[in-house]
């Protein structure tokens, strides 16, 4: 089957022609004959709390079903149902009911007390390894957040990434030399840069200038307008250029809008786009991948590389058919996932 398109992303680069799908697969790139539009990897969102009315922490087999579709009109093919810092109970009964082919993203509960952000103190835990193996029991967990200054976290990461687990930084007071160990150790990714973490310094880069001169570690940014300033972006594009990661950090107000909404057990204040608790504390997003694509080519990304940054993906043959099909405002038109088209 065509897609009718008239570029597509392939390794980065956006080359002219149509792409050509079959058995789930993609089978042809840059083909005479096609149309209007580009073709790109389907977005994947590696750190989203809900959307569409349904929050992860307490989602049962529909209310994924309902968030897996919703996210699909937004060009959305893969995502990591995230769980904020909850009581152990909590956890394991939200990791029970993530279904057959996602992993999710623990993010906590072993984060800093001195950068919490929304996430509820009474529920964070210093590194153990027991309860971490209860919670990898619980479910199948693909990426977890923690701070890698706490004693124990070095063993946390090593036990992690033996098993699979993607490691990332986050919610963390993190001097430059702790969050280098903990690279050197085996950990890849930053949870939304800048945000919740030791503000970058000259003299104490922290985490951030960590990360931003390490070749080998992923970055996140939400681009939502309340927690990244445009010229903040700039520098983690002329600093991490091809290692960033557009996420959404999004709650279950995500394409609902305004109200009073919850993040697990957290009450959250949406008030025109922007979620915070009680005390003005940014709570996730409403943010979708489109807006976060479209934001950082305003800010001044190509569009290869926002692309890029929302799927870290190709449309090489061979690669799965997951494909959003964007017009020329990047706009999505139609989703396929596993080549089967999703209305939009």
């Amino acid at each position: 089957m065509r897609l009718g398109v008239g570029h597509a992303l392939v390794d980065g680069a956006l080359i002219p022609g149509d792409v050509a799908i079959d058995d789930g697969r993609v089978v042809g790139v840059g083909l005479a004959g096609g149309g209007r539009g580009i073709a790109a990897p389907g977005f994947v969102d590696v750190h989203i709390h809900g959307f569409a009315g349904v929050d992860f922490a307490t989602a049962d087999a529909e209310g994924y079903r309902l968030a897996r579709e919703a996210l699909l009109e937004t060009g959305v093919t893969s995502f990591r149902p995230s769980f904020i810092t909850a009581p152990e109970a909590e956890l394991v009964a939200a990791l029970q009911e993530v279904p057959p082919g996602l992993g999710a993203h623990l993010e906590g509960p072993f984060i800093s007390a001195r950068r919490l952000g929304m996430h509820p103190a009474a529920a964070r835990r210093d590194p153990d390894v027991a309860l971490l193996e209860r919670l990898l029991a619980a479910g199948r967990v693909a990426h977890v957040t923690l701070a890698p200054e706490l004693p124990g976290a070095l063993e946390l990461v090593e036990l992690l990434v033996s098993r699979g687990v993607t490691v990332a930084c986050g919610h963390t007071d993190a001097t430059d030399d702790q969050a280098q160990a903990a690279f050197d150790r085996g950990a890849r990714h930053v949870t939304h840069l800048f945000n919740a973490m030791r503000p970058f310094r000259h003299r104490d880069p922290g985490i951030a200038g960590a990360a931003l001169v390490r070749d080998d570690v992923t970055v996140e940014l939400i681009l939502d307008g309340n927690h990244v300033a445009d010229d903040a972006v700039r520098l983690a594009m002329r600093a991490a250029r091809g290692r960033i990661a557009l996420v959404t950090d999004a709650l279950a107000a995500a394409r609902i809008g305004d109200g009073d909404w919850h993040m697990g057990s957290v009450a959250v204040t949406v008030c025109e786009g922007a979620a915070r608790l009680a005390d003005g504390t940014l709570a996730g997003s409403v943010l979708t991948m489109p807006d976060a694509v479209r934001d950082f080519v305003r800010i001044g990304a190509t569009v290869e590389e926002a692309l890029f940054a929302a799927s870290r993906r190709s449309l090489a043959p061979g690669a799965p058919a997951d494909v959003v099909v964007l017009d020329d405002s990047l706009q999505p038109t139609a989703t396929y996932l596993a080549g089967v088209r999703s209305g939009l």
